[in-house]
C-alpha cells in the first residue's frame, strides 16, 4: 500500500470517528435548555464551570466544522482560544462564525484568541529577536526550530494543525462581514485566558448588533 493511500484511509477513519462523536453530541446537545448559554469552543482541558465546554476529546463532542446544535440567539457569550486557526479559510471560518453570530442574543459578545501572526512576521522582516528569543525559552517550538524561518513556518503550520494564520486586519474584517460591531482587539485577561497563551495571542472581542 502507498503511503498516499494509508495516509486516505487513516483520513477516513479519523473522519467516521468525529462524524460518531458528533452525533453523540448533538444528542446531549439537545438536552441542554436554550437560554442564556455561554458556550466555551475548542476549549481542550481548560473547562469553564457553568460554561457549556465544548471539544471532541474533553467536553461535549462536537465537530465545529458544522452547525452549532443550538438555538438561534441563545447564547449570551462564546469563547474561543487557539482554536479558530485550524478551520480552514475562507468557506469553514466563515460558516463557523455564521453559525455563532446566529446563536447569540442582539448585545452577545464572541471573545476568541488566535495566534498572532503579525509580531512572527515582523520579526523576521526586522531581523528582531525578542518574539523568536521568548519561544525559545519557553519551549513553544521543538529543538529543530531554531531559525526564525523555522519559527516562521512552524507558527503558521504547527505540525500541519494550523490551516490559516490571521493579524487583526484580517480577523476584524471577516467578523465585520458576517455582521459583528464594535470589533476590538483586548488585552490579555487572566480571569477568561490562559496564562500560557498571554504572548502571542492576538484577542478579539465582538458584539452581535
Amino acid at each position: 500500500m502507498s503511503p498516499g493511500m494509508w495516509r486516505a484511509l487513516i483520513t477516513v477513519r479519523d473522519e467516521a470517528k468525529v462524524s460518531w462523536l458528533h452525533r453523540r453530541g448533538v444528542r446531549q446537545a439537545r438536552a441542554i435548555e436554550q437560554r442564556d448559554l455561554r458556550l466555551n469552543l475548542g476549549c481542550g482541558p481548560n473547562l469553564r464551570p457553568d460554561w457549556v465546554n465544548v471539544d471532541l476529546v474533553d467536553a461535549l463532542p462536537l465537530d465545529l466544522r458544522r452547525a452549532l446544535p443550538f438555538a438561534d440567539s441563545s447564547c449570551v457569550a462564546v469563547y474561543s482560544e487557539h482554536f479558530f486557526e485550524h478551520l480552514d479559510y475562507p468557506d469553514p471560518a466563515l460558516a463557523h462564525l455564521r453559525e455563532v453570530f446566529r446563536v447569540l442574543q442582539p448585545g452577545g459578545v464572541l471573545s476568541m484568541g488566535v495566534p498572532d501572526a503579525e509580531p512572527v512576521l515582523r520579526d523576521y522582516a526586522t531581523g528582531e529577536a525578542s518574539r523568536f528569543e521568548h519561544a525559545l525559552d519557553q519551549g513553544w517550538h521543538p529543538d529543530w526550530c531554531d531559525t526564525r524561518m523555522h519559527q516562521v513556518n512552524f507558527t503558521f503550520r504547527n505540525w500541519g494543525d494550523h490551516l490559516w494564520m490571521y493579524d487583526f486586519a484580517t480577523l476584524a474584517d471577516m467578523l465585520a462581514a458576517v455582521g459583528f460591531v464594535s470589533v476590538r482587539r483586548r488585552p490579555f485577561d487572566p480571569s477568561q485566558d490562559s496564562e500560557a497563551r498571554r504572548v502571542g495571542t492576538l484577542y478579539v472581542e465582538a458584539y452581535k448588533p
